[in-house]
């Protein structure tokens, strides 16, 4: 399909340029051409361009052009948890809502939930989702009827999949459809044991790939390893070779010197949940201190249940504003930095580096935002205002590899969004009555 997006604002995310006026050629999934409005007409004038048959050519009204954002952790599937387990520590939060209510899913279950939350992620401009639940598959399957964009991670542990599952996983998803890729990674260091870890260890230098993990959460997780190990989390999975090809680690509040230390040798990335982190109340990740020391850093939702709002903004405002409270400095943190996070960032620590800017070859993967609404107005600087003041409100297009999967309100996914709801309620039920 040739789209033409016109008449737009771009920020393409790329080193050094500035937003500038122009439009965007897709072909087949791919960006083919991004150009400046000034550039565009002289090369019309001199008629070197093919003349091209589009099947959509989209005003774009002067609103911005820009990469979707990079959800760069989630549990989709928890959307049916959303709002059930609220207002209780996190350790009650699993061990007494949470575990016992995913016990009762299945993989149909995982597979309408998940398209609940990608729902949700469309109306916040997420274009893509690295997503750890029970049944990787069903994830998939969900994420390609869809069309969303989508990096599988195991969630492996004592109660949960195999090494031997994951591998076969890996090398499944890896190479079936561009919308899919799976990357390494288990639960946390808490919930598998040293033997299980070991393994895990094993497969991550048998295939030279990078492994991810929930790390250093709380302050309990850290002083509990450290029972246990003599170490704390990150250094002591460092010690079993678990991250000599890189990696991540989603949460990453309670890091010590040696921790980071641990991260800027492995070149992993930290991908911060501030939503979820101030909702259970686990801590203030130090970003500032993380940017300080050049460790890469993404920005997820977590899940539905703990957050409970997949929305990038009010995570980006939180990264920002969090970091300044925690740093009692107005001037740490600055949105543009935060914008990287949400989308440059994202994909790299996704391993997406197709998708990381607007640029020739890249992945179609655009939004497009509402300039037009008050809160944008006036626009003295535009990714400050999509840090400090934007909302979902302003997403008016979410693409995905060339597909306009959301326009003005409406869903384009192969299914009536009124039908997802009934069958995740009805899931819900069925879960409650048990």
């Amino acid at each position: 399909m040739n789209i033409r997006l016109y008449n737009a604002r771009i920020l393409t995310m790329e080193k050094n340029r500035d937003i500038f006026s122009g439009e965007i050629w897709i072909k087949n999934g791919r960006i083919v051409y991004v150009a400046e409005q000034a550039e565009i007409n002289s090369e019309w004038n001199k008629q070197e361009f093919p003349r091209i048959e589009w099947d959509i050519e989209l005003d774009c009204r002067d609103n911005l052009l820009m990469p979707g954002f990079k959800n760069a952790h989630t549990h989709s599937a928890m959307t049916a948890l959303r709002s059930y387990a609220d207002d209780v520590p996190l350790e009650r939060w699993l061990n007494e809502k949470v575990f016992p209510m995913e016990a009762k899913l299945n993989g149909e279950d995982i597979y309408e939930l998940t398209k609940l939350a990608i729902l949700e992620y469309l109306t916040s401009g997420i274009t893509s989702v690295f997503d750890m639940y029970l049944t990787p598959d069903t994830v998939a399957e969900a994420c390609l009827d869809t069309g969303m964009r989508c990096v599988l991670v195991s969630g492996v542990n004592n109660f949960v999949s195999s090494p031997e599952q994951m591998e076969q996983e890996y090398l499944r998803w890896n190479k079936k459809h561009s919308l899919i890729s799976y990357q390494l990674g288990f639960h946390a260091e808490y919930t598998c044991s040293k033997e299980l870890l070991y393994m895990l260890s094993q497969l991550a230098h048998k295939y030279r790939a990078p492994m991810y993990t929930h790390l250093a959460e709380t302050a309990k997780e850290v002083e509990e390893c450290k029972a246990r190990y003599g170490m704390t989390p990150a250094v002591f999975l460092d010690s079993l070779g678990m991250f000599e090809f890189g990696g991540g680690g989603f949460h990453c509040v309670h890091m010590t010197n040696e921790d980071m230390d641990v991260f800027r040798k492995r070149r992993m990335h930290v991908i911060t949940n501030p939503g979820s982190n101030t909702k259970l109340a686990s801590g203030i990740a130090p970003i500032a201190e993380y940017e300080r020391r050049k460790i890469p850093v993404a920005i997820g939702t977590d899940g539905p249940a703990s957050n409970n709002c997949l929305d990038m903004f009010r995570e980006m405002f939180l990264v920002s504003g969090l970091s300044k409270l925690r740093e009692n400095d107005a001037a740490s943190l600055d949105a543009m930095r935060v914008l990287r996070m949400a989308t440059v960032h994202g994909a790299k620590a996704m391993h997406l580096n197709k998708a990381d800017v607007l640029a020739n070859g890249k992945y179609a993967d655009i939004i497009m935002i509402d300039l037009h609404q008050p809160n944008m107005q006036p626009i003295h600087n535009i990714p400050k205002n999509l840090v400090y003041s934007g909302s979902k409100s302003n997403v008016i297009m979410t693409m995905i590899n060339g597909k306009i999967l959301y326009y003005k309100g409406e869903f384009n996914v192969g299914e009536d969004p009124e039908t997802i709801y009934t069958k995740c309620d009805k899931i819900v039920k069925r879960m409650l009555s048990e």
